[in-house]
This record gives structure tokens, sequence and C-alpha cells, in this order.
């Protein structure tokens, strides 16, 4: 995590990292680039790959969603309009057998050329201490808040005087904070 992530956090600055995969994509497209989508079980990692892609999860080329644990391997995805991108959906970090000690240490993983940590609701230990062994492997990462659209949902029940903004406000700031 990097200043320039934070400075795009205050600023409010959307779509991040897909504006950096199109940079590089613009820049070469004959270099092949590997995208790793990592973090927590059902944090929406294979959402995001689809929506990366383009790809409705409906569809046969989609990588497989669900509400429990779809898969337990890295699966690539190539993008269908980028042909030397891959988009490499992780297993959730915390699965039986993909402890967060043993989890980058799997053969491979040196293959990627950044990789997206997916988390939802909050950010937490594990997204932490994956981010800490990708900068180790001197590798560049983007942080992705993902189920915002449940948040809003679940705070609009809770809360008497709801206030869209506010609640957005203060995801951001807990973003940029870390906690």
């Amino acid at each position: 995590y990097d200043a320039l992530n934070q400075k795009s956090l205050e600023k409010n600055v959307q779509n991040l990292a897909g504006a950096k995969i199109q940079e590089y994509l613009d820049k070469d497209q004959n270099v092949p680039l590997n995208i790793a989508v990592t973090g927590d079980c059902g944090s929406g990692k294979s959402s995001f790959v689809n929506a990366i892609r383009g790809i409705d999860n409906k569809d046969g080329k989609a990588a497989r969603t669900g509400c429990v644990e779809t898969f337990m391997e890295v699966t690539p995805y190539p993008h269908p309009n980028y042909p030397k991108v891959t988009i490499w959906d992780l297993p959730g970090i915390g699965n039986a057998g993909y402890s967060a000690a043993n989890y980058l240490k799997t053969d491979g993983f040196e293959k990627f050329d950044f990789f997206i940590i997916i988390s939802a609701d909050r950010f937490k230990e594990n997204d932490l201490k994956l981010a800490k062994e990708i900068q180790k492997m001197n590798k560049k990462f983007y942080f992705v808040r993902s189920k915002i659209d449940d948040n809003i949902r679940n705070e609009k029940r809770r809360q008497r005087n709801f206030n869209e903004e506010r609640t957005l406000t203060q995801i951001r700031n807990n973003c940029i904070k870390g906690r």
C-alpha cells in the first residue's frame, strides 16, 4: 500500500486498479500481464474477476461464484479483449490448506505482475499480512473494497436518519486508516 493508493482513496478516485491496468495495456499490448486477485474467502474475488473481464457471473466462461467456497485452485482467466492479459483467481486466504502464513509461499506467485487484494466489509489482518508479503516480493498491489452496496443497504435498514454520502465517507475514511 503506497502513497499513490492513499492519495487516490483520499481524493475518491474510483477504479484505480482498472485505470492502472488500462494504462499498462495502452503502453504495450505485446507484453503478457498476469494479475492475481486475492483476499479472504467470500470477499468477492471471483465476481471481481468476472467484472474486470466484462463477463456476467452466469456466463459459461465466468469464474464460479457462490455463497460458499467454489474452488481451491489458482485459476487463470484470459481477458476477452486483451489476449496477453490473464486474470488469476486465487483461492481464499484462510481456507483449509491456505493459511495466511503459507499462502504466498506456494510455487508460482513470482509469475504475477501485480496483485489486487479484495476485501469485503473491512480490511482485516489477513489483508495486511498479504500486503506485507507482496511487498517483500517487490511487487505492487491494490486494495479493492467490495460489497459496498450490501453495506449501504444494511446501514439504510439500521439508521433512522440514513445518509448515503455520510456512510460512503465513513467507509472511505476507514479504508484510508486501514482499520
